[in-house]
C-alpha cells in the first residue's frame, strides 16, 4: 500500500502515511541488500511490524432508542430488557472494554433510582418494589456507554434514550376466598388463580403457621384447589402463601398471602354442659323466683342462627301438687318456680327433662330440683348453765375445756341444722374458741390463748348457738339458744424470763478487780423480786449482786489460761442464761527461746558457723509478730558470739572466733517483743561444742549403762545430720520442718530401743 518505505543508502524503514490497526493488524515485508549492479548481497530478510491499538473509536450502541415493558411488583434485581453496545478497538485491551451506567431518570418521583443497570451486560431491572402504573406508567432512561472500563476521564462516552413502560402487575393476591365447612363436592375443588408477570414460572405453596396437613395445593398453571372438606369447628381460617420461581429455584415474584375464611353450616347439635343439672330450692322460696340455669353449648359459630338455642320443659316427675311448677326461659335456659313455693312434704325431688333445640338438631337435659328444708328451728341447749370449771394458768393452748351441745330440729346434715357455737360475752380477748363435730353437733370449747391469772382470773361466759343458714321471717333465736359456763383460773408458780437469750461482752485481761462487767436483768411474771447467781465459775473470775444483777471482775483475768470464758447466771433458781466473756489480750508475757531443740557446734570450730533459734510468746500474735534479738553486755558475750537477724520469730546466733573448748556454754541473749508497752526478757542459751560425727551429727560420750541415747539425744543427731555447718536452712516452712525434725527424733529413739 506504499505506507512503509525504505531509505535505499542506510536501509532506515520509515512511515510514508498513518497506519490504522482496524484496518490492518500486522504488516510483513521482505528486505534485501543489493550492490552497485543490482545484484543480492544479503537477504532477504522478513520485518513484521505489529500495529498497536489506540483508543480511537468510541461505543457505538446496536439501537438509537430501547423499548422494555416492566410489570408492577417485579422483583428487584431481576432484568426485563438489555442494552448493548460496541466498540471497534481492540477487545483483549480496555480501549474496548465497556461500562455501562444510568445518566438519567425522568421524572425520578423518589431520593433513590427506580431502576438499575449492570454495568457489565447492560441488563435493566428494577431496584424496588416502588413501581405503580397508576401514579406513573413511563419512563425514560438516559443510558451511558463508556470504553476503558469507565475508569479514566478521557474515555469515550455514547449515550441512548430507553424509554419503560410499567403496566399493571398480575401477580395479585385473590380476595378473600371463603368455603363452606363439610362440602360434599367431589375433591380438590379449585378455590381461586394466580398468574406470574413472567412466563414459565414454578409456581409453590407454603404455610404460614406448622399444620400437620395443609389441605391446598397449587397447579403448574396457577390454580388454586382445596384438597378435602373442611371443618370450622377444627379450624376456621387458615392463611398461606404463593410463590413463583424460576428454574433455578429464584423467587420471580414477591409472595403472595392467601386467606382462607370457613364458613358455617349447622353440622352440630347442642350439648348439656353437665349430665345432670342439679338445682336446690328452699320450701319457702316464692312463685316467679329464679332457681337456676340450664346450660348448653353449640360448637357451630357464636352469635348466627346455626348456634342459637331454645330450651322447652318437655316432662315434669312427679307431677304432684301440679305438673306445671316450673317455667324455663327459652332462649336464656333460666329455670323459675311457675307459681307457688314448693313443699318438701309433697315431694323432696322433681326430675325435669329439658328439650334443647337448635333451627336442625335437638337435645335432652336432665334437671334434678332438691327442695331444701327452711330453717325454721332454732338450737336449743340441754342445759341452760354448765356450772363452773377451774383451770390452772399454765393449761396448754388447744386443750378441751368442756363439752357442749345443743338441738335443732331442722333436717340433718343441712345449714338449717348445723350448729355454730360461739361465746357471745365474757371473752374480750377471745382465750376461748369452739369447735362443732359436724356429725354430732356437739361442741368442743378449747384453749385460744394462753391463760394469766395475773391478767384475768375469772370468765362469766355466755355462749350461743346458731345455724348458718338464716332462720324464716317470723323466727328469732331466743334464750334457749344460751347457755352459761364460769372459768376460774388458778395460779402457777412462773419462772422469771431474762431479757436476753444469752449475755455477751469483751473486756480486756488486764482490768482491775471489781470491775462492773456487765448487768443482767431479769423479770418475774408474779411481780416477785428476782435474786441473782452464778453457776459454772470455776475459776472464780466473777461474782454478781444478787439482787441488782451487776457482775463484777473477782480476781485478775488471764486470757492465755482462757480466752473465752463461760458461766450461768440463775434467776431466783429457777431461770438460767449464759453469761459470756471475751478476753481481749494485752502485753503481759515476757518473750521466750523456743526449747524444741537443742543449740550445739561441732568441736573443733573454726568460726563463723552459725546456728537457728526462735522467739516465742503467749500473747496474742498481735504482740509478738516481730522479736527483737541482741547480746546482754556480761560474760564476754559480745566478744565471743554474734546475733544476726533472720526474720520476725528467729535470728542466726554466729561463733566469732574459733578459740572455743568442748564443753557448754550460756549465752545471754535478751529479747523484746516490740508490744505496746514492748516486754523484754533476758535468757541465757545453752550452747553446746561438741565432737562431731563424720556426718556432722554431735558425739554424744555414752556409758554400758545407758547405751542408747535419750529422745533429746536422737533429736540431737538428726539435728546434727541434717544441719550443714555454714550453710543455714531456709525459712521455708521452718517451724513445720523442726516440728517433723522432733518427731523423727523420738521415732528414732523408740527405733532405737526397740533394738
Amino acid at each position: 500500500a506504499g505506507i512503509i518505505d525504505i531509505e535505499p543508502r542506510t536501509g532506515i524503514l520509515y512511515i510514508n502515511g498513518s497506519l490504522d490497526w482496524e484496518t490492518q493488524q500486522v504488516h510483513k515485508l521482505q528486505v534485501e541488500s543489493l550492490d552497485e549492479s543490482g545484484k543480492t548481497v544479503k537477504g532477504p530478510y522478513t520485518v513484521t511490524i505489529n500495529v498497536e491499538d489506540i483508543n480511537d473509536n468510541p461505543p457505538e450502541f446496536n439501537q438509537t432508542k430501547y423499548y422494555g415493558v416492566v410489570r408492577q411488583n417485579s422483583r428487584p434485581g431481576k432484568p426485563f430488557m438489555y442494552v448493548h453496545a460496541t466498540d471497534r478497538d481492540n477487545p483483549a485491551t480496555l480501549h474496548a472494554q465497556l461500562s455501562y451506567s444510568i445518566l438519567h431518570h425522568f421524572p425520578n418521583p423518589y431520593d433513590e433510582m427506580l431502576f438499575q443497570i449492570d454495568n457489565a451486560t447492560g441488563a435493566i431491572s428494577p431496584s424496588s418494589y416502588y413501581l405503580d402504573p397508576q401514579k406513573q406508567d413511563t419512563f425514560i432512561l438516559v443510558v451511558s456507554v463508556k470504553d476503558m472500563a469507565g475508569t479514566t476521564t478521557n474515555a469515550f462516552t455514547s449515550s441512548v434514550d430507553v424509554i419503560i413502560t410499567v403496566k399493571e402487575s398480575l401477580w395479585k393476591a385473590p380476595p378473600i376466598i371463603y368455603i363452606k365447612e363439610n362440602s360434599t363436592q367431589v375433591h380438590p375443588v379449585n378455590i381461586s388463580k394466580v398468574q406470574s408477570n413472567e412466563p414459565g414460572v414454578i409456581y409453590g405453596i407454603f404455610e404460614k403457621e406448622n399444620l400437620p396437613r395443609l389441605p391446598f395445593s397449587i397447579s403448574e398453571n396457577g390454580d388454586i384447589y382445596v384438597t378435602q372438606p373442611l371443618d370450622r369447628e377444627e379450624r376456621d381460617n387458615y392463611t398461606f402463601f404463593v410463590v413463583s420461581k424460576d428454574n433455578t429455584g429464584e423467587l420471580v415474584d414477591k409472595p403472595l398471602q392467601i386467606q382462607v375464611i370457613v364458613e358455617d353450616i349447622n353440622d352440630n347439635p347442642p350439648v348439656c354442659q353437665q349430665d345432670l343439672t342439679v338445682i336446690e330450692v328452699q320450701e319457702n322460696e316464692k312463685g316467679g323466683s329464679n332457681i337456676g340455669t340450664v346450660f348448653a353449648t353449640d360448637m357451630d359459630k357464636k352469635d348466627t342462627l346455626n348456634s342459637r338455642l331454645h330450651f322447652q320443659i318437655q316432662s315434669q316427675e312427679p307431677e304432684f301438687p301440679s305438673d306445671n311448677l316450673f317455667y324455663i326461659q327459652q332462649d336464656t335456659g333460666t329455670l323459675q318456680l311457675a307459681g307457688r313455693s314448693l313443699s318438701k312434704r309433697d315431694s323432696a325431688k322433681y326430675f325435669l327433662k329439658v328439650l334443647v333445640t337448635d333451627p336442625q338438631f335437638e337435645t335432652i337435659c336432665n334437671v334434678e330440683v332438691h327442695v331444701i328444708d327452711i330453717n325454721d328451728e332454732i338450737p336449743i341447749f340441754k342445759n341452760s348453765d354448765y356450772g363452773s370449771v377451774t383451770l390452772a394458768e399454765d393449761i396448754p393452748i388447744g386443750s378441751v375445756v368442756l363439752e357442749i351441745e345443743a338441738t335443732d330440729g331442722d333436717e340433718p346434715a343441712t345449714g338449717s341444722s348445723l350448729i355454730i357455737y360461739q361465746v357471745k360475752e365474757g371473752d374480750p380477748n377471745n382465750t376461748f374458741t369452739i369447735e362443732t363435730d359436724s356429725e354430732t353437733n356437739r361442741g368442743f370449747i378449747r384453749i385460744n390463748k394462753a391463760l394469766d391469772f395475773e391478767t384475768m382470773s375469772v370468765y362469766n361466759l355466755v355462749i350461743n348457738a346458731t345455724n348458718p343458714e338464716p332462720l324464716v321471717e317470723g323466727v328469732e333465736y331466743n334464750s334457749s339458744s344460751l347457755t352459761k359456763l364460769k372459768v376460774s383460773v388458778t395460779n402457777v408458780e412462773e419462772p422469771p424470763a431474762f431479757q436476753k437469750p444469752v449475755y455477751k461482752t469483751e473486756v480486756s485481761e488486764d482490768i482491775p478487780v471489781n470491775t462492773l462487767v456487765m448487768t443482767v436483768e431479769a423479770y418475774d411474771p408474779e411481780g416477785d423480786s428476782v435474786r441473782y447467781s452464778l453457776e459454772g465459775d470455776v475459776r472464780k473470775w466473777l461474782r454478781i449482786d444478787s439482787a441488782t444483777g451487776q457482775v463484777y471482775t473477782a480476781s485478775p483475768l488471764d486470757r492465755e489460761t482462757e480466752e473465752t470464758y463461760s458461766v450461768e447466771v440463775v434467776a431466783s433458781e429457777l431461770s438460767k442464761v449464759f453469761l459470756i466473756l471475751h478476753l481481749s489480750d494485752v502485753n503481759d508475757n515476757y518473750p521466750q527461746i523456743a526449747t524444741d531443740y537443742p543449740t550445739f557446734f561441732c568441736y573443733p570450730v573454726s568460726g563463723g558457723e552459725r546456728a537457728l533459734i526462735q522467739a516465742t510468746d503467749a500473747d496474742e500474735q498481735f504482740f509478738y509478730s516481730k522479736f527483737t534479738f541482741s547480746l546482754a553486755d556480761e560474760m564476754n558475750a559480745r566478744n565471743n558470739w554474734e546475733i544476726s537477724k533472720f526474720n520476725a520469730t528467729h535470728a542466726y546466733l554466729s561463733l566469732k572466733h574459733g578459740n572455743f573448748e568442748e564443753k557448754a556454754y550460756d549465752v545471754p541473749i535478751i529479747l523484746n517483743d516490740n508490744g505496746k508497752p514492748p516486754l523484754e526478757n533476758k535468757v541465757n542459751l545453752k550452747v553446746s561444742i561438741c565432737k562431731c560425727s563424720s556426718e556432722n551429727s554431735c558425739f554424744i560420750e555414752i556409758d554400758r549403762q545407758h547405751s542408747w541415747p535419750t529422745t533429746g539425744q536422737a533429736i540431737g543427731i538428726l539435728l546434727g545430720v541434717l544441719i550443714i555447718i555454714g550453710k543455714p536452712l531456709r525459712y521455708d516452712g521452718a517451724a513445720a520442718f523442726l516440728t517433723r525434725i522432733h518427731l523423727l527424733g523420738e521415732d528414732l529413739s523408740s527405733m532405737l530401743q526397740n533394738e
